[in-house]
């Protein structure tokens, strides 16, 4: 049997040739907007940047066309690389395709082009792509996470300070002032002025996607629900990120509203994302407060008691707890695909890579971690789909940035960064036990060797 190429694939392959160096029309047709804070990026990869507020009483669209961001595009017009987007080309140096590839060949991007092109780089654009982040309230405290993005991790630091790393990125005096999230009971000038954005944006919305915190918590989740089923739009693809790990009451109202939304006279598609990064008890180390039995259920739940117009997406964020256990988790990926996938694919999954915090990205793991993920992404391509089972296998681009994720990883980094991150990977975990009664080498003891080197490091020369 022959291995199938995608679509997907072949449109990036063809963007590869009309944007040139530099161009990627995310910056036009894409947002991520992280409403608490009033922080935006035109996709997960560059830094976020702030909004100003007083551009917002003038024109809400600014939520997204601010005036950092339209410099960043005449960059892209005049052929230079912005520095923000150095994800993309990184992959690209090393031959692979980029996510700019990816993101300009889909239709919601691809569509305005021509007008893209021949822009100066300084108009305002509504986007076709939008996520947003409404509140940063979560029951989770995810490891990579931060108390900007969650409550959870806010209270704990407010409570017991920051940990002791190098890097400030989870301490409560960092996350002062402007950075410090907006609560969703005081007044946010951001969500006012989406809530003023919104029904001119909604008529121009192919995508629209919400993330959090934890969004089937969140009012704002339901209040977008209750205006596209009264105004529908067949070409809406509806998008929620979500942990599936909240409490029983509140999924079933959730599935309840999912199940009227999923109707071809409502909207094109509904796209529920679940964030997981490993297997049982691994998982929960990693995403703390994550129930994954629970979890499971409620994939099998959303996936058994709908079938019409949704499908269902991992998003396994690459860090160096998950490589070890990542077979694992594909596997009950390709299990589920095998069981719910029948006339269409519904069960999705991505790689996104884990650029910060710094101690827990795969670069700074041994050599030998990087043959693992390879061995992974060989038994990927022996399990690629094929023409006559197109549901059940691996696709082409799945395989492609797995790849692109090993030579991410095998990317060598000076000594002496390698051994700060690798001294804050021991301190933030061994914090991280002390304080969430857990027990690193019980649930990874697979990694001993890595963490006594951690250890070594933490208590040499790299003391704090």
């Amino acid at each position: 049997m022959t291995a199938k190429k995608s679509d997907f694939m072949t449109a990036a392959e063809k963007m590869k040739e009309l944007l040139g160096p530099s161009l990627c029309l995310a910056k036009w047709k894409q947002v991520s907007l992280h409403l608490p804070t009033g922080l935006n990026n035109s996709c997960y990869h560059p830094p976020l940047h702030k909004i100003p507020v007083s551009s917002l009483k003038r024109d809400p669209s600014s939520l997204h066309n601010t005036d950092y961001k339209k410099l960043q595009r005449q960059l892209m017009l005049d052929g230079q690389k912005p520095a923000e987007c150095s994800y993309c080309w990184s992959a690209e140096n090393n031959n692979q395709l980029s996510d700019r590839h990816y993101r300009s060949g889909e239709p919601w991007a691809l569509k305005d082009y021509d007008k893209i092109v021949d822009s100066t780089g300084d108009e305002s654009f509504n986007p076709s792509y939008v996520e947003v982040n409404f509140n940063h309230g979560c029951n989770l405290k995810c490891s990579y996470c931060s108390p900007q993005f969650s409550s959870s991790w806010m209270q704990e630091v407010d409570k017991e300070g920051g940990y002791p790393t190098a890097s400030n990125h989870n301490s409560p005096e960092y996350f002062a002032g402007d950075l410090r999230p907006i609560p969703a009971s005081h007044p946010n000038p951001y969500v006012d002025a989406f809530w003023e954005w919104w029904p001119t944006l909604y008529p121009e919305l192919d995508h629209f996607r919400m993330t959090g915190g934890e969004p089937l918590m969140d009012k704002n989740t339901y209040k977008v629900f209750d205006y596209v089923l009264a105004n529908p739009s067949p070409k809406l693809h509806l998008d929620v990120t979500s942990n599936f790990s909240v409490e029983p009451v509140l999924f079933d109202k959730y599935l309840g509203y999912v199940k009227r939304l999923c109707n071809r006279d409502i909207l094109e598609h509904f796209m529920q994302y679940v964030s997981v990064d490993s297997v049982g008890s691994q998982a929960e180390y990693i995403r703390h407060g994550l129930n994954y039995d629970r979890m499971l259920s409620n994939v099998h739940r959303y996936l058994s008691e709908n079938e019409q117009c949704n499908s269902l997406t991992f998003i396994v964020t690459m860090n160096n707890l998950s490589i070890t256990s990542i077979k694992p988790l594909l596997e009950t990926i390709l299990a589920l695909r095998k069981q719910y996938s029948k006339t269409y694919q519904r069960v999705w999954f991505d790689t996104p890579l884990l650029r910060k915090p710094d101690w827990q990205s795969i670069q700074i793991l041994p050599y030998e971690y990087s043959d693992q993920l390879e061995e992974v992404a060989n038994w990927m391509e022996e399990n690629q789909c094929t023409e006559q089972d197109w549901h059940n296998g691996f696709k082409d681009y799945e395989i492609q940035r797995m790849r692109r994720n090993v030579d991410w990883m095998r990317e060598t980094l000076p000594d002496i960064t390698l051994a700060s991150h690798r001294a804050d990977f021991y301190r933030f975990f061994n914090e991280h036990d002390r304080r969430r009664n857990t027990d690193f080498l019980a649930t990874f003891p697979e990694m001993t060797s890595w963490w006594n080197e951690t250890q070594r490091l933490a208590n040499a020369q790299f003391k704090r």
